[in-house]
């Protein structure tokens, strides 16, 4: 086997294993997957906490209807809410309602301490870190900010 698909495979492996940990600390804790997290924390990290559907989709790396689809249980439950363009009924935006505000902070705060978790023990050093980071980068992973 080449150390390529070795390495894809471990990534491939390790990703599953950190979504499992995600998901089972968020929905037990928050009753939100991972995946809703990240599309609430862009939508955070948004100003005014909003924006257009196709960027939100761009942003997370999903098409339209996969972003309608992940917000549509989160509008469900009161922590997103759809807004039309005054000018443009075209165009519709994704923006945090204030208990999508507060209940993403909580969020937050769990996925830090899970965070912590996965590199605590003293094999993970903050400059290894820092390494594995840019090293997705390079793979095209995006993470909280754009490096």
């Amino acid at each position: 086997m080449s150390e390529a698909l070795d390495a894809s495979l471990r990534l491939v492996r390790a990703q599953a294993a950190l979504v499992r940990r995600f998901d089972a600390r968020l929905g037990g804790l928050h009753g939100v997957s991972l995946a809703d997290f990240t599309l609430l924390l862009r939508l955070g990290q948004a100003p005014g906490g909003r924006m257009r559907r196709v960027d939100l989709a761009d942003a997370l790396g999903l098409t339209a209807s996969g972003v309608t689809r992940g917000l549509a249980p989160l509008e469900r439950i009161g922590l997103v809410t759809r807004e039309r363009d005054v000018r443009d009924a075209r165009v519709a935006y994704a923006a945090l309602t204030g208990t999508g505000r507060q209940r993403l902070a909580e969020m937050l705060a769990t996925a830090e301490e899970t965070a912590a978790e996965v590199f605590a023990g003293g094999a993970w050093g903050p400059e290894d870190i820092a390494l594995l980071a840019d090293l997705l980068t390079r793979l095209g992973g995006t993470g909280l900010t754009d490096r």
